[in-house]
This record gives C-alpha cells, sequence and structure tokens, in this order.
C-alpha cells in the first residue's frame, strides 16, 4: 500500500509498499520542520511549519493533466523550462499520456495542443489582450465566469486564469481524447458539467486513433480499426486510450515464406483524408500501375491516384479519418492479405448460384400456376 509521507530531509515523498520512494519533491529545505498544506485553490504546498510564507515546493508549479485557477502553464525564460498540461494516459492510468498543451515555446501568447510531444495540431491562436484570435469565446466576459492574465517579461511567459464568483470551482484538463476541457463543479448533481472544449471536432486530433485507426465524428465510438486490423490493445481502447493504434489481422503475402500466397490486395477506402508523409511514383499514368508500384514494394501499405499522380505510402498509416468532406478528400487504397478480402471468383460464384436459385423460384410458380389452371379445367 503506497504512503505519502515528509522524509527525514524535509521533503515529501511516495513511497510504495516496500517503502521504496517512488516521488519525491527533490528540493533543498532549509528548515528543521516542514508542513504539505492543501489549499482552498488545490494548490499542495510544502512550506516551513514556522512561517507560511517560505514555501519550497507547490503542485502549482509542476501541473500534471489540470489547470487550476491561479496557477500557471507557460515557460521559464532563464530555465527554458515549460509548464505544459499532459492527459492521462487512459481514463484509470494518470502516467504521462501522449497529448498535451503547451504555451509557444517561441515566446509567442499562444498555446499549442501537441502529440507525442512532437506535432501540433491545434493552436489557440495570439492573445491581443482579450481573446486568442482562434477562440473568440476567450473573452474575459463576466458570462464566462473567469478573467484571463497574460504575463511575458525577461523571466517568464504564462498564463493564468481566476474566477469572478468564489463560490464557482473550475478547471481546465488535457484529457485523454486529445481536447483541452473547460468545466465547472455542480454541486447538486455532484459532477463536473463541461462547457468548452478545444479542438470541437474530435477526429482533429492527431492520430488519435493510432495506427491503422480510423477516426469518425458522424458515429460512436469515433475509433475503430480499418478492416483487417484490431487493437493492439483491446483493454486500451475500453479505457479511452486508443493511441496503440491496431495490428493486422492476417500476414502480407510478400511477409509471408509460403510460395503459394495469393497476391494480397487492397480494401478501397473513399472520403478520406489522405495520411501524411506520402511519396509519390514518378511516371505512373493509370490507377492500374500505382496499384502495381505498391505491391512490388513490401513496405507499401497503402496508395491512392488522383489528378496530381500516384502517391503511396510505407510503414504505419497515422490520422486517418473517414467521412471526411474537406475539397482535399480522396481514395485510400489499403493493403491487406487476399483472405481478407473477397476474391472476385467468389463473388461471380455467389452471383451465379443467386441467379440460378431465382430461375428455379420463377420456374416451381409458373409451374405451380399451370398445375391449379388445369385441375380446374379437367373437372
Amino acid at each position: 500500500m503506497s504512503e505519502l509521507r515528509i522524509s527525514d530531509d524535509g521533503n515529501l515523498v511516495l513511497l510504495d509498499q516496500s517503502e521504496a520512494i517512488i516521488w519525491t519533491t527533490n528540493t533543498s529545505v532549509s528548515s528543521n520542520c516542514t508542513v504539505a498544506v492543501i489549499l482552498n485553490s488545490g494548490n499542495l504546498q510544502l512550506r516551513d511549519a514556522s512561517n507560511e510564507s517560505h514555501v519550497f515546493w507547490q503542485s502549482f508549479d509542476h501541473p500534471t493533466d489540470t489547470w487550476l485557477p491561479g496557477a500557471k502553464v507557460g515557460l521559464n525564460k532563464v530555465t527554458n523550462q515549460t509548464q505544459h498540461l499532459t492527459a492521462w494516459k487512459n481514463s484509470a492510468d494518470p502516467t504521462p499520456g501522449i497529448f498535451s498543451l503547451e504555451i509557444d515555446p517561441n515566446g509567442t501568447s499562444q498555446y499549442f495542443t501537441l502529440w507525442n510531444m512532437t506535432t501540433r495540431y491545434w493552436t489557440s491562436g495570439i492573445w491581443n489582450g482579450e481573446i486568442f484570435s482562434n477562440v473568440p469565446e476567450t473573452a474575459s466576459t463576466p458570462s464566462y465566469n473567469y478573467v484571463l492574465q497574460h504575463v511575458s517579461d525577461e523571466k517568464e511567459n504564462y498564463f493564468t486564469y481566476a474566477v469572478n464568483d468564489d463560490k464557482i470551482i473550475t478547471r481546465l484538463v488535457m484529457d485523454v481524447s486529445g481536447q483541452i476541457k473547460q468545466s465547472s463543479w455542480v454541486a447538486t448533481q455532484q459532477s463536473w458539467q463541461q462547457f468548452w472544449f478545444q479542438p470541437i471536432q474530435q477526429c482533429q486530433v492527431y492520430a488519435l486513433c493510432g495506427a491503422f485507426g480510423r477516426c469518425n465524428d458522424i458515429v460512436t465510438p469515433f475509433c475503430n480499426c480499418v478492416k483487417g486490423f484490431s487493437p493492439k490493445s483491446q483493454s486500451d481502447w475500453n479505457l479511452g486510450d486508443q493511441s496503440g493504434g491496431c495490428v493486422r489481422d492476417t500476414p502480407l503475402a510478400c511477409q509471408s515464406s509460403s510460395p503459394n500466397s495469393e497476391k494480397d490486395k487492397f480494401l478501397k477506402m473513399t472520403n478520406m483524408r489522405l495520411p501524411v508523409n506520402s511519396h509519390n511514383l514518378s511516371g505512373v499514368g493509370s490507377e492500374e500501375a500505382c496499384e502495381v508500384g505498391c505491391l512490388s514494394n513490401c513496405s507499401c501499405t497503402a496508395y491512392s491516384y488522383n489528378s496530381s499522380g500516384c502517391s503511396v505510402w510505407y510503414g504505419d498509416l497515422m490520422h486517418l479519418q473517414e467521412q471526411y468532406s474537406e475539397p482535399d478528400a480522396g481514395i485510400l487504397y489499403v493493403r491487406l492479405a487476399a483472405s481478407e478480402l473477397p476474391s472476385s471468383s467468389s463473388s461471380k460464384g455467389t452471383i451465379t448460384w443467386i441467379a440460378v436459385g431465382v430461375t428455379v423460384a420463377v420456374l416451381t410458380c409458373v409451374a405451380t400456376v399451370w398445375f391449379i389452371t388445369w385441375r380446374l379445367r379437367s373437372r
């Protein structure tokens, strides 16, 4: 069983059941006696027991996934360290996940949401003193019950906010969904009520569904695996973390040692947001030639052919969005093992048997009508 205590050196430490330190405030403490206090603001402070103004460490300087009023989210220009929000891995695991929110490290007054600390997929736009350019609803008005403050000097660049009414309890969370969400506590319902979030469309979150996962804003759940793939970790998916993506149900023929394996085929996916990092195959003048070009390379996992020519993708396909209605929507052909798709011969066989069945049914009806007519006339 875990235990939170103040160690002999005055630091706050978290111990596991064997009393090994798994977390510590790890700060220099110049006091013979320290105390840990949670303030009404939600800030956990480690401070001198005899002088409450002497704070050695506070949680507001080390945000996790939650931004509370009075805390900062920004950049220390001296140390180049950021105070950023990081989502949980999933709804049951508070270890750092793959989505984060940070202020522009280049010093401007805008926020970015990032995937894997590398890919930016949403920005607030520049703060003009009243609103962020891409989020006009953040205006400091009484209707939203809070006031944003931006501070930028030679040492720091950060935002903080305060509520207009002390009775209001609010928080902003970097959610496991990759969205930032602002909520208020409703005492009568004993629950958080969300009133603002960004980005608006869930599928704008980069690589939300992981490799070979497809995102659809129109249906729930938003994430599903492409046909021929299954979740890499079903338990993580059930807890809201689809970042692990999907894996093939059947290996590709080009990866098989069997010489009799049927050639791989392609799944046609329409109205798709085409993945980034495509490669152009020059000299390809038709869709058929584009398919052949992809098949000739075992690392090629998809292709698309349009007026711009033949585009192919190698390795994992990320950020797949279907029912995509933007002008750059296209048709994507995803490579699958032949067994994952019906063969043309089986389709023809099915059609043939359907035709035979319909013919037999028609002949049976005709024979029945003729027999009844003959019996009536013979009476």
